[in-house]
């Protein structure tokens, strides 16, 4: 490596990612064993298990023992159940210059680390957010195109409010720090945390950035929630907004949308289902067999 590379890359932020978890022994090994596997390393990778029950810290604690020299961090956030204390503790832990946010089903893309750093080359950027490609869902990689084309639009209708999305977002850490008092408690869980960055960032005059190239796998476990459920996590955008007085019909696009495609995407996800029982269901004995019998 030419010293001018080496002085490029020193350049560069740090970057450190942040992991709530709650009960998620079926996803955080994946989702930390991607962000290890990064093409440029991270600065360290936080997990902040809040009240597990199941064996999602003792996943982690074995993936520091096989990984020793990995900078991965576990964290118990166990005064209070829920999702935004636990973000903020990892979130206010992290020693990185850009702090990667991301959920425990989430998987990242190898370059993902590298595109944080070079979005955040740019000083004017607070906050990054990027799409996402659903790695449990059939056509994965055209769920991740129409993903892309779906926030590209949505950027253009929602001219002052950037939303940065919690499966996938970076913060610079002195943003975070500038907004950290002022993010809601939200103690009836009843709003979009993300969504509510994203507004404080805006109030704050600090600039959300899209990067197509910032891509994350997620889970699309959303949809086998009951009709009820869904409508009623979807319901956070326009509790979110409606809690700041931010009135903007754009705004509520996403939520359209995504009630919208609920059908379709239930469908898609049945069908997967049937056809994966239908290829691990043991083969019918032979006619003349059962004839026999």
């Amino acid at each position: 490596m030419t010293r001018e590379s080496v002085a490029e890359l020193s350049a560069l932020p740090t970057v450190s990612i942040v992991i709530p978890a709650y009960n998620e022994e079926g996803a955080i090994r994946s989702c930390v064993l991607a962000a290890l596997a990064q093409t440029v390393p991270a600065h360290e990778i936080i997990v902040v298990d809040n009240r597990s029950t199941d064996r999602t810290a003792e996943i982690v604690q074995q993936l520091q023992a096989a990984n020793a020299d990995a900078p991965i961090i576990l964290l118990s956030q166990h005064d209070e159940q829920g999702l935004v204390p636990t973000r903020n503790l990892g979130l206010d832990s992290a020693t990185g210059e850009v702090i990667g946010r991301i959920d425990a089903d989430s998987v990242l893309e190898p370059t993902w680390v590298a595109e944080v750093q070079r979005a955040f080359s740019d000083e004017t950027v607070a906050a990054a957010t990027g799409p996402v490609l659903y790695y449990d869902m059939p056509l994965r990689r055209f769920g991740l195109r129409a993903d892309d084309t779906l926030r590209r639009a949505m950027l253009r209708l929602a001219r002052e409010y950037h939303f940065v999305f919690g499966s996938n977002m970076a913060l610079r850490a002195t943003a975070w720090h500038a907004i950290r008092d002022e993010v809601c408690r939200d103690l009836d869980d009843q709003f979009h945390e993300d969504i509510d960055i994203s507004v404080h960032l805006y109030d704050a005059g600090l600039r959300a950035t899209y990067v197509p190239t910032m891509v994350t796998g997620m889970s699309a476990r959303r949809i086998d929630d009951s009709p009820r459920d869904y409508v009623s996590y979807v319901g956070r955008f326009d509790r979110t907004y409606t809690h700041h007085n931010v009135r903007s019909r754009a705004l509520r696009v996403p939520g359209w949308v995504f009630l919208a495609v609920y059908p379709i995407a239930k469908g898609l996800r049945w069908g997967q289902s049937e056809l994966a029982a239908r290829r691990s269901a043991p083969p019918l004995p032979p006619l003349a067999a059962t004839a026999a019998d």
